[in-house]
């Protein structure tokens, strides 16, 4: 047993000609841990054993690639490292440009493998590249290309999201102050209705709206002539008749504040959305899902996940999203069952958003109610239940298969009849 056996030596110090004076030919793994600022390696052999970490600052990175060259001649050489966002980039571009291959090991299985490999429950960068180097070992890794075409998609992606994310906290502003000012309003337009959005900009409260004998015409501009005539009649009536608080000058300089900001970033991910369709013209896999779950959800999946044909089946698919369960019980304890969250949060988030969708549905809405109500009213139980759907329409879908919205909730007909049954009822009661 080495003593410290996690204390690095600087790649400078390190003499590969030693190392394998006793290992001719015999294949290694390498484990990476990046960090902003350096960078920990760490060689397993065969039988188990592993050589103290290499520390490599940034600047040393040149070094490190002639090393491992070096290393890897005459013999079979895996080099894996964990996804560590943008720290990892210049490691992987590197290695690329020596023609060595690079895999990735997940995160998740490297923090809990820690434990498992010396007993210990602790965790710094030595640890972690030995875990890496083990874990590769047991080929629990994928490979890891480097794409420099993927990189305009990811940082549209990146950039889509962002705004996305600040949309959704703008709207979520709005509709505080709404319910105050105006609380009617959302029941006649949906919070992020671009004719809302932008008569809000205008005006700022509905005293104003009302004032404006041009409010008819310009809400009729603002929905590019979609809004109907009596919606348009709608939202002057209750312009003038709100329950709402009276607007004061500071109030009304807050909802038109918060709504030009909301539109400006609705423009920025409507401009994003449109960049990534130029990006992904002619990728069958993408316009396929995008009829389901809408263009940047179909992206998003895309470029995490890859296509659907790299997944054996569509559990294995949904599992790579972090919608799949467990439970945490014990004895006569039970346990809430809840999603894993594994993989990325961007997948995720932008199929809630198609979930969102989906739920208005008139096949779905039923069903989605039903399951509401069974979880004591908790809505999001039930978007993520049809996430969990979606998630596997997706997979056969992106394969080739005809979407039909019936058999993504098969379970919706029995409350389409109960539905049914419950309007006939209604009209003999009427009737009589």
């Amino acid at each position: 047993m080495k003593s410290k056996p996690y204390k690095a030596t600087n790649v400078k110090d390190v003499c590969v000609a030693h190392i394998i004076g006793d290992h001719p030919g015999t294949r290694c793994d390498v484990g990476l841990d990046t960090s902003k600022s350096d960078i920990l390696v760490v060689v397993r052999w065969p039988h188990g054993a592993m050589e103290r970490p290499w520390r490599v600052e940034m600047s040393e990175l040149p070094i490190l690639v002639h090393k491992l060259k070096e290393l890897g001649d005459g013999r079979e050489m895996v080099i894996a490292m964990e996804p560590t966002g943008s720290y990892a980039d210049p490691v992987r571009q590197a290695l690329h440009d020596a023609g060595l291959k690079v895999y990735r090991v997940s995160p998740k299985a490297s923090h809990d493998y820690a434990e498992i490999l010396d007993g210990v429950p602790s965790q710094h960068d030595g640890k972690d590249a030995a875990c890496v180097a083990e874990l590769s070992a047991m080929k629990k890794r994928q490979e890891w290309k480097w794409d420099v075409s993927a990189q305009e998609l990811r940082y549209e992606i990146d950039w889509m999201d962002a705004h996305q994310r600040t949309l959704t906290q703008w709207l979520g502003r709005l509709e505080g102050l709404l319910g105050r000012l105006w609380p009617e309003l959302t029941g006649l337009l949906p919070l992020s209705s671009v004719t809302l959005l932008k008569m809000l900009e205008h005006y700022g409260s509905p005293q104003a709206l009302a004032a404006d004998p041009k409010a008819s015409n310009r809400l009729e501009s603002w929905s590019s002539r979609k809004l109907e005539p009596e919606r348009i009649r709608e939202l002057v009536q209750s312009a003038s008749r709100t329950i709402g608080v009276r607007s004061q000058s500071t109030a009304v300089m807050q909802v038109q504040r918060y709504a030009r900001a909301a539109l400006e970033h609705r423009r920025e991910v409507s401009r994003s959305k449109q960049r990534l369709k130029e990006l992904t013209k002619g990728d069958e896999v993408i316009e396929r899902q995008a009829k389901v779950a809408g263009h940047g959800t179909a992206t998003v999946l895309s470029a995490h996940l890859g296509n659907p044909q790299r997944y054996h089946c569509a559990a294995a698919y949904r599992k790579a999203i972090g919608l799949n369960l467990k439970e945490r019980s014990s004895g006569r304890w039970q346990g809430h069952i809840k999603i894993t969250k594994r993989g990325p949060s961007q997948v995720r988030r932008w199929l809630y958003f198609a979930a969102l969708r989906w739920c208005q549905d008139p096949w779905i809405r039923p069903w989605y109610e039903a399951k509401k109500k069974r979880g004591e009213g908790h809505a999001k139980r039930a978007l993520v239940a049809l996430m969990r759907k979606l998630a596997l329409a997706l997979y056969y879908v992106g394969k080739g298969a005809t979407f039909n919205v019936q058999k993504l909730v098969p379970g919706a007909k029995q409350y389409h009849k109960k539905k049914r049954r419950g309007r006939k009822r209604q009209s003999v009661a009427r009737c009589h």
